[in-house]
């Protein structure tokens, strides 16, 4: 216990040497320590991507986003440094994979479809549509629908780890909006409280299996396969739920800030 007090202490003073003088071996030091995180997060956002996505590459992304943390975190504030962090490492690893644009155009094209239809049939159903009513809506059959679901999941444009912009060059992932509500957050200064209360109404609307689906994935770490056994259904199907629970949560947030 001494000796994590004694860390700490350190990494107070390390924090407190850079907000003061911006010295660049200390800033060094400071990404040195953090690094960890930096492929902690690389690690989650690589779930799902395609093989030709290498996780050195997005560990690399995601440097440019604890350069960036470091750089705007104010320790006086009383924030933890790292739930900071976290946001700004997706957010340069996210937009950075936007950039080199490796998603397939029909299958972006297609996951649009879905999420403008999951919304539209929310607001006139007040709850989620059942797969059958979104195929129908479509005009897909539930099969092409299910495929097309699992085509997204693959390529990771379905997850609450994604972040997305809230303005003033400040973004949230809808993972941390969905964290501890009655713990202050940094990202409650980004107009986030009104935020967290609609996915909240938003949550209410998805299917009992759909809420589970997440709470075991998001909360419990538990893998897509493991949340199958405990289900009683295949990991593929799994896969399918979890797209569709997250793209309508993320169809909901993207109304509300755009």
């Amino acid at each position: 216990m001494g000796t994590d007090t004694s860390v700490e202490r350190d990494l107070e003073a390390l924090w407190q040497r850079y907000v003061t003088g911006r010295d660049v071996d200390v800033r060094e030091q400071l990404i040195l320590h953090y690094a960890p995180l930096v492929k902690y997060v690389a690690g989650r956002v690589a779930v799902g991507m395609p093989t030709s996505v290498e996780h050195a590459d997005l560990v690399s992304y995601g440097i440019f986003g604890l350069m960036d943390a470091i750089e705007k975190f104010d320790p006086a504030k009383g924030f933890k440094f790292e739930t900071y962090a976290v946001t700004r490492i997706r957010g340069a690893i996210i937009d950075e994979l936007r950039s080199v644009d490796w998603v397939p155009r029909s299958v972006r094209s297609r996951a649009r479809q879905v999420e403008s239809t999951l919304y539209r049939l929310e607001s006139e159903l007040h709850r989620t549509p059942s797969d059958e009513e979104l195929a129908a809506e479509l005009g897909w059959t539930v099969d092409e629908l299910h495929d097309t679901l699992m085509r997204v999941s693959m390529t990771s444009m379905a997850a609450l780890d994604e972040v997305l912009d809230v303005g003033e060059g400040d973004r949230i992932a809808l993972v941390d909006t969905l964290q501890d509500l009655a713990a202050e957050q940094p990202e409650d200064s980004y107009d986030a409280v009104e935020t967290k209360q609609l996915l909240r109404d938003t949550l209410g609307r998805l299917t009992d299996r759909e809420q589970t689906v997440l709470g075991l994935y998001y909360y419990e770490g538990m893998t897509l396969s493991q949340i199958g056994d405990v289900l009683e259904v295949t990991e593929s199907r799994v896969c399918q739920i979890h797209t569709k629970a997250v793209m309508s949560l993320r169809a909901k947030l993207s109304d509300k800030l755009n």
